[in-house]
């Protein structure tokens, strides 16, 4: 059986036209965008036609896009830019993903305070979030939260926070990886100071991402020097066909979200009621918030999660328990644990996450799979 590939959170697999476009820019678009000559201001023109396409879909202005190498860098610029040079709390909110967690705990070792927000059991912050206003007043200096959760899709209110922060003067990053070319993500409107995304979670190429950066924010720079790059906050030779790349596969996706969503949305909940029928006890985590359409965790009480995994991989079946970039940890997922459930659960939970390619044939073989996986384990 061919593999069922229900694991698009990790990555998502190249459309076509990205390919052809990151191919053909490859071919012709090779000039360094930074050079003066005529194949250097080829290259030029498509990497800011390409920076003006993105920014435009994504609510913010060409000179507030930052390229990156993908996600990770961006979230650790944004963290390591918007704290040099001076001390206080960072909010972080539980299960936040490693690239920005480890970033804020380098500040943690160097004098900062880290403050866990907490959530409630959908792993939303709860109403009376705001407390934190008052209980760490003048001291917070930075947020840096998760817009749309990697493992359990729920997608965060940051209304709250993002007043405070403006009330009180600090800055907020948004993990915006996992929301970006899922759902409309508008930068201007959100109120953030900057945005992370990378063009892998939505069928671009690897290696490329972005960070949205307000306008006349100041960036720190020194995180990689050794040239003028991206107005001197971002040092290296941007990588022109795969910044081509992500700006059609972000366009694809602008142009089609409308049939994507109802595609993947409606083959998730038919996916978590099959397994609810197939595989009961099945609970499915965050299942009273707002989730990315695409994104199901579901936990099957008295079965491993581990040996769920593994079985599964066995049988053709791509998951993840949650964050790939967490994958060699054994301890339990910390978002779930956050959000109050018992560790019969949140140590039986899968992540299956699918994608435009997904289709309803896959969804069915994979249900019955799990199913007999799941009942054989118990």
């Amino acid at each position: 059986m061919s593999p069922i590939y229900l694991d698009n959170n990790a990555t998502t697999q190249p459309l076509p036209e990205v390919i052809e476009t990151v191919s053909r820019h490859t071919r012709d678009s090779y000039g360094n965008p930074s050079s003066r000559h005529g194949l250097g201001r080829t290259a030029r023109r498509v990497l800011e036609d390409s920076r003006e396409q993105i920014a435009a879909i994504l609510g913010a202005s060409p000179s507030e896009l930052l390229f990156t190498s993908g996600g990770t860098e961006a979230n650790n610029l944004a963290v390591f830019g918007l704290t040099a040079g001076h001390a206080g709390t960072i909010l972080v909110s539980p299960g936040e993903h490693p690239s920005n967690l480890e970033a804020c705990r380098v500040r943690e070792r160097q004098g900062w305070v880290l403050k866990r927000l907490p959530v409630d059991e959908s792993g939303l912050f709860p109403a009376n979030v705001m407390e934190f206003d008052e209980h760490h007043g003048n001291d917070v200096r930075f947020a840096a939260v998760i817009l749309a959760h990697n493992e359990t899709g729920t997608i965060q209110n940051i209304e709250p926070l993002i007043e405070c922060a403006t009330r009180n003067g600090f800055g907020v990053h948004l993990d915006g990886v996992q929301a970006v070319g899922k759902i409309p993500v508008n930068f201007g409107k959100l109120g953030s100071t900057t945005l992370s995304f990378g063009a892998h979670k939505f069928h671009g190429p690897r290696g490329v991402g972005g960070l949205l950066v307000r306008d006349r924010v100041k960036l720190a720079s020194g995180f990689a020097v050794g040239g003028l790059q991206e107005t001197g906050r971002r040092a290296g030779t941007e990588p022109v066909p795969l910044v081509a790349g992500m700006a059609k596969a972000l366009d694809l996706w602008h142009r089609s979200r409308a049939e994507r969503t109802r595609h993947v949305s409606s083959l998730r909940d038919y996916l978590q009621s099959r397994l609810q029928e197939l595989a009961a006890p099945a609970i499915v985590n965050g299942i009273a918030a707002a989730r990315l359409p695409n994104t199901l965790n579901i936990s099957f009480p008295g079965v491993d999660g581990e040996a769920l995994l593994v079985a599964l991989d066995l049988e053709g079946i791509c998951c993840s328990l949650g964050s790939a970039c967490a994958s060699g940890s054994i301890e339990p997922t910390p978002i779930l644990v956050a959000m109050g459930l018992t560790s019969d659960v949140y140590r039986s939970a899968l992540r299956l996450t699918l994608s435009c390619l997904t289709t309803r044939e896959e969804i069915d073989a994979a249900a019955t799979k799990i199913a007999e996986v799941a009942g054989y384990l118990r």
